[in-house]
């Protein structure tokens, strides 16, 4: 085996699971986190269609992820007076099954744990390709060389920054902002469990504004239209939760329904992120020694698939370094033509006017695609013909 040592930046989804293929199968993996340890809550995530499930069996972790998984959830679309004006189902909106990021995070570090070294609360700064391998400069420890750096560090990927370019030429700003906040929802004089075990969610839209209270996805999860907002932009640090709450505030301001209560709730809660909708535009994810796997290379928030991608790219990336006895070049040219075709849905759409339609017609309109059934039928079949792709091959792997 040619390669043999590799570093995985990032310890969310889609680093674990490589780690987990990797170590297993006879490579010396360490996996660097800047996060203190695992990270727990976050938003939902779901798995759909025939890969994904293939992939998670042959993880050896479907049985724990539908052990943790959440319960169904509709999400009724109301008016300002609660009346509902349509519903999303939960079989449209959570996949076939769905789970907290973090406890799917949790399992996947269980399960790999065992088969890399983790170090938690560091980071890389510096990486220096050489003939032989990868110089890779940490925060807080000793410059170390590896064979291999894999980048599984999201949108805002470091690795694709310094082995790859600047973001701003990978990354497009859809113009939208999302927020995702562990805040109990001023919800109590609404039904949020049905009498079946199903949880009910409920969503109010104004014109490029979306608040979502008392889902499975978040507590509280708001989707807002931004025009020319950046991730490094003025008035929106991406590092700084002042900021990022102020803009949640002045993006909300004057809404109606019940989002100045949970606009409340948000300021108290610690739980709370915010970000731009986002899509890269890669069709290669690979660079000499560097490769990328999850939301670095084929991020489109919001948009669906994500997750179930990232397992699909752990797994295609490991079980090539394997099929090619650690010949990264071999490796990672068929990873590349592989991941080219099962990513082609991450490059396109933008969630963010269909969560939040720009206009009072465009919401009438979605709202009437959910309260139509033929037309309900008609997403719903292109969500799931999406979803299952028999590309990816049952590779040779332990």
């Amino acid at each position: 085996m040619t390669t043999t040592k590799i570093l995985v930046s990032g310890a969310s989804i889609a680093g674990p699971a490589l780690a987990r293929w990797l170590g297993r199968n006879g490579f010396d993996v360490t996996v660097v986190e800047k996060a203190p340890a695992p990270r727990p809550g976050g938003q939902a995530v779901d798995f759909k269609g025939r890969t994904h499930h293939d992939v998670l069996t042959r993880m050896g972790v479907l049985d724990d992820v539908l052990a943790r998984q959440t319960p169904r959830t509709d999400w009724r679309l109301v008016d300002a007076e609660d009346h509902v004006r349509a519903v999303i189902p939960g079989e449209f909106i959570g996949g076939d099954v769905e789970i907290l990021r973090g406890d799917l995070a949790a399992i996947l570090h269980e399960h790999s744990a065992a088969d890399a070294q983790y170090l938690f609360g560091d980071e890389i700064v510096g990486l220096t390709e050489t003939t032989d391998g990868v110089h890779v400069a940490f925060a807080h420890r000793p410059t170390e060389r590896f064979d291999l750096v894999i980048g599984a560090d999201g949108v805002h990927s470091a690795v694709r920054r310094l082995a790859f370019g600047p973001e701003d030429r990978f990354v497009r700003d859809l113009g939208y902002c999302y927020a995702v906040a562990g805040a109990s929802a001023p919800l109590d004089d609404l039904e949020t469990r049905r009498p079946d075990g199903r949880g009910v969610a409920y969503g109010y839209t104004e014109p490029g504004r979306l608040a979502l209270l008392g889902g499975q996805k978040a507590p509280s999860l708001f989707v807002f239209r931004t025009p020319g907002t950046r991730a490094q932009g003025p008035g929106y640090d991406r590092h700084d939760v002042a900021s990022q709450r102020a803009l949640l505030e002045a993006a909300f301001a004057g809404a109606g329904w019940r989002v100045p209560a949970a606009l409340d709730a948000v300021r108290r809660a610690d739980d709370f992120s915010l970000d731009v909708l986002a899509r890269t535009r890669m069709t290669s994810f690979t660079r000499g020694r560097f490769a990328l796997v999850g939301d670095a290379g084929h991020a489109n928030t919001l948009g669906g698939f994500g997750t179930g991608l990232a397992l699909v790219a752990a797994y295609a990336l490991a079980g090539e370094l394997v099929a090619a006895r650690g010949d990264h070049e071999a490796a990672f040219a068929t990873y590349d033509r592989r991941m080219r075709k099962l990513t082609k849905v991450a490059r396109s759409g933008n969630a963010g006017p269909f969560l939040a339609p720009p206009s009072a017609a465009r919401i009438r309109v979605r709202d009437w695609s959910f309260a139509n059934r033929w037309a309900y039928r008609s997403m719903l079949w292109m969500t799931d013909t999406f979803a299952t792709d028999d590309a990816i091959p049952a590779y040779d792997l332990r």
